[in-house]
Formats: structure tokens, C-alpha cells, sequence
């Protein structure tokens, strides 16, 4: 569920694992319809846009953080955001998140503003907590995230492409809960908390591009052996109920996952383990 899992799971695997982009070599690639925009860093970091700005919680850092930044929309300026609905974010670590269009031009509202923040190969950031690498090349951070309910898996850093998809639930339909359930019920808020939670390292009935994490219905879904005290304690805090030296991925807690919030992803998962065996049902 969280992208600190791509480290453990690569140990395991006989090919090498991506490679970091040199911050001096970096590029940051937005594609949007037909239309490509490549950008570098010292060509960014000399816009006349280009800020210092303070980010006063990090996510990444999880500190007060000073970074040389660019607005978001003034890189997708001229680009027909209105028309558009997501744009896919992949990382030169493998994480790919799925990060709404409106989030974005809440800005333009008096909502969080999105930046560019851009790693100066001459003065690199330190590395994140725990880690080697840094939170760079390219880093998209909010001021004020709390006006437009900002989640953590929505600061993407180590960013190598933005590229404009379709919906997730439209992309790959097997995610999407069944179209018959009301619009206030539990699984069909969990399907959002999914998409922005645990898509980015979970895949669903082979829906998503996510490979750090296992498929949580394929071939079966956690809420099928696991009791609904163990699923929490596994989002909250999986150390809780197995840990090893080189476990990696840490825990949701309340301030980031509420508990309402957990409910009705426990839910989500209930019901899609439910459709995946009416559908195989079905196909007998």
C-alpha cells in the first residue's frame, strides 16, 4: 500500500531494479494528448516563475522543508485541463500514482497549489528519512494541502513523467465497484480511498499499474483470511503483526487514514471479493 514496499520487493527479483536519475542528467517528460513538453533541471530552476518557497510539514521529509519550485499549472499551461481527468505520475523508482486534474485546479480557486519543487544538482536536497536517495529530481509539493484535502500518496517525488489518462475506475473497470450501489455506500468510498491509497502500489483484479504490492483480490482478497482486527492493524501498523530487519513498508495512521476512512476500504475490498466470485460463478 505504500511505495517504501518497492525496496523489499525488488531484493527478490533477478533483474535489476530501475535506476535513479542523476539530478544533473534529470528530465521531467509531460505528455498530454498529442502533445509532448520536456523540461531539465537547470532550465527550470532559471524560469523567472521559479520561487523559494517553504513547505512547513512535509510529507517526504516529514519536517519544515525550503525548496526551489515552479508552479504546477504554469508548466501545464495552454494544455486543455478542462477536458482532461487524471494525470498518471511515475517516479524513476517505479511508483506510479494517479493524481485527479480538479485537485489540481482547485488551485485556481483558492485551494492548495501544487509546485514543482526542482532538485539543484549543485545543492542537493538530503536524503528522505531512512533512505539513500533524496525526494529528487522532481518533487510535486502543496502549500496549504489542507484546503483541498490533500492526501499523502498525492506528493509524488523522484518524478520522471506526467502523463494525462483516463479515470482509473474507466481505465480499468475491473477496480470499479458495481454501478448499482447507492452513492453514499461504504464500499463505493472505499473504491476513492483505494484509487488514491493503495493503487499506486496495489493492483486489483490485475487493474492498475502498481507492482510493489501483491493484487488484493487475485487470487484471494485479504479480508478472506484475515480477521477485520488483523486487516487494521496490517494498514495501521504491519510491524504489529510480523516484522523482520529489512521490512519496509510502514503503517497509515489516523492522521493520514481515519478510521471512517479504513471502514469503508475494508468494505470496498469486501465487495470486490464478492463480485470477483459471482463473476468466476458466472463463468462456470
Amino acid at each position: 500500500m505504500m511505495r517504501a514496499l518497492l525496496a523489499l520487493l525488488m531484493a527478490a527479483l533477478p533483474v535489476a531494479a530501475p535506476l535513479r536519475a542523476d539530478a544533473a542528467d534529470a528530465g521531467l517528460r509531460i505528455t498530454f494528448a498529442s502533445e509532448t513538453r520536456d523540461f531539465d533541471a537547470a532550465t527550470l530552476l532559471t524560469r523567472p516563475d521559479a520561487r523559494s518557497i517553504t513547505v512547513p510539514d512535509d510529507v517526504a521529509y516529514r519536517r519544515e522543508m525550503n525548496f526551489r519550485a515552479v508552479p504546477l499549472l504554469a508548466l501545464l499551461e495552454g494544455l486543455p485541463l478542462a477536458r482532461a481527468d487524471t494525470l498518471e505520475t511515475r517516479a524513476t523508482d517505479g511508483f506510479v500514482s494517479q493524481l485527479p486534474v480538479s485537485l489540481v485546479l482547485k488551485a485556481k480557486s483558492g485551494g492548495a497549489v501544487p509546485w514543482l519543487a526542482v532538485e539543484d544538482p549543485g545543492a542537493p536536497w538530503p536524503p528522505l528519512p531512512g533512505k539513500s536517495d533524496s525526494a529528487g529530481p522532481f518533487y510535486i509539493v502543496w502549500l496549504e494541502p489542507e484546503r483541498s484535502g490533500v492526501r499523502q500518496e498525492q506528493w509524488p517525488y523522484a518524478l520522471a513523467a506526467l502523463t494525462e489518462v483516463e479515470a482509473p475506475a474507466r481505465r480499468w473497470p475491473q477496480i470499479a465497484v458495481d454501478a448499482r450501489l447507492p452513492p453514499d455506500a461504504s464500499a463505493r468510498h472505499g473504491q476513492e480511498v483505494f484509487i488514491v491509497q493503495c493503487l499506486p502500489c496495489h493492483r486489483l483484479r490485475g487493474g492498475g499499474e502498481g507492482d510493489m504490492g501483491p493484487d488484493l483480490a487475485v487470487p484471494r482478497s485479504p479480508t478472506e483470511y484475515m480477521t477485520r482486527a488483523g486487516l487494521v492493524a496490517q494498514i495501521r501498523d504491519p510491524k504489529s503483526l510480523r516484522s523482520w530487519p529489512d521490512q519496509k513498508m510502514p503503517g497509515f495512521s489516523e492522521a493520514v487514514l481515519p478510521a471512517a476512512e479504513v471502514d469503508a476500504l475494508i468494505a470496498y475490498l469486501r465487495h470486490m471479493a464478492h463480485r470477483r466470485d459471482a463473476a468466476a460463478r458466472t463463468a462456470r
